[in-house]
């Protein structure tokens, strides 16, 4: 490609201040180009996009038994999406709460696996706690590799995910396995007392959903009201001013990490202890890696991420609906979901960025 050619394109340069109303705006544009992009998908495999569009993004929210659906999924979501927005906005970027949210699992399923006789309702509180302590020493690990050996810690939480998956695979088709579980690789069916409680009658959803709004609460107060957020948040955005006011870029590691870690690990033993009610390989649903994708789509924002959080949901469970009535394979759910991801960080580049010709000077003579 010849210089006269690259001088005659323009640049990305930064705005002196980002527009809060574009800043607003960019989400639900990030939406409406999904759709537009999504519908040109559907109609070329061969799909009615109208049967597509309403089973996807309107039957969620006016069937009763789809919504109850949406409310569950929005729990574990939420929850990741918090724990890792925290690290994100101070730039420490946990991708491995896949991982973390397995462990979580894991460490929650003891208790009903080694103690399935055990009664009393200390059981599913405890199981919870367990999760959260699973979590979040799976993320330390990344954050010892990354502090102590400067490895990275995108790639160091991701490959740990597939190690947590596979230790999850040993466990059940191993030492844990059911002996009267017909040889599936699952776990025995956990007792009452070991499940969370129905937080309402008739429906899946569980005391998790207001676990998931007292921690974005708490998350506010954390990145809005605190000096630990505004910390996190000075390293983030200038790490040499922080370095030279003393904040320490080990500590920020550390703290990102371990939340996000005990966030999905949280997570992670909610789901065991409610809608499973066991442990199956099938609990790594990939709520880990859309939990990233909410917690951009809500601008890192708590309450940004509670709305993108039922969007997410309710995208789930339409697309589970588009699957049965549209014919709809899975590959193109999940296509759906990336694109809105991608959708979003274009739309927020613009917000903060802008589009600027070179100066003539600086352009190569032709």
């Amino acid at each position: 490609m010849s210089r006269p050619f690259l001088a005659a394109l323009p640049v990305l340069v930064r705005r002196e201040r980002a527009s809060l109303a574009a800043t607003l705006l960019a989400p639900p544009i990030a939406v409406v180009v999904t759709v537009i992009l999504n519908l040109g998908l559907y109609v070329a495999m061969g799909r009615d996009p109208a049967a597509v569009v309403y089973a996807m993004l309107i039957e969620p929210f006016f069937s009763w038994a789809s919504f109850s659906e949406v409310l569950l999924k929005t729990a574990p979501l939420l929850v990741i999406a918090q724990g890792l927005a925290i690290g994100f906005r101070a730039k420490v970027f946990n991708i491995g709460a896949e991982g973390q949210f397995v462990l979580g699992a894991i460490f929650a399923s003891a208790i009903p696996v080694w103690w399935p006789g055990a009664t009393g309702q200390w059981i599913w509180p405890v199981m919870l706690l367990l999760g959260v302590i699973g979590g979040a020493l799976w993320a330390s690990l990344t954050a010892f590799w990354r502090v102590r050996l400067n490895a990275n810690e995108i790639l160091v939480s991701l490959m740990l995910s597939f190690v947590a998956v596979q230790l999850l695979n040993y466990l059940l088709l191993g030492p844990w396995k059911d002996p009267n579980g017909f040889n599936f690789p699952q776990s025995v069916m956990f007792q009452y007392d070991a499940m969370v409680p129905i937080l309402i009658e008739g429906t899946r959803v569980n005391v998790a959903l207001i676990l998931a709004v007292l921690l974005s609460i708490a998350a506010w107060v954390l990145t809005q009201k605190s000096f630990i957020g505004y910390k996190l948040q000075v390293g983030g955005l200038a790490p040499r001013a922080a370095s030279y006011a003393g904040f320490r870029e080990s500590w920020a590691i550390w703290l990102s990490l371990l939340i996000g870690g005990a966030a999905a690990g949280l997570a992670g033993a909610a789901e065991v202890a409610g809608p499973l009610g066991q442990l199956q390989r099938s609990i790594s649903t990939g709520y880990g890696y859309a939990a990233i994708i909410v917690a951009y789509l809500g601008g890192l924002h708590p309450i940004g991420i509670v709305v993108s959080a039922v969007v997410m949901a309710a995208l789930y469970i339409g697309g589970d609906n588009a699957m049965v009535s549209a014919n709809l394979p899975v590959a193109a759910v999940r296509v759906f979901q990336g694109s809105l991801l991608l959708a979003y960080l274009v739309a927020i580049a613009f917000v903060r960025y802008r589009l600027a010709w070179r100066p003539a000077a600086t352009r190569s003579p032709t």
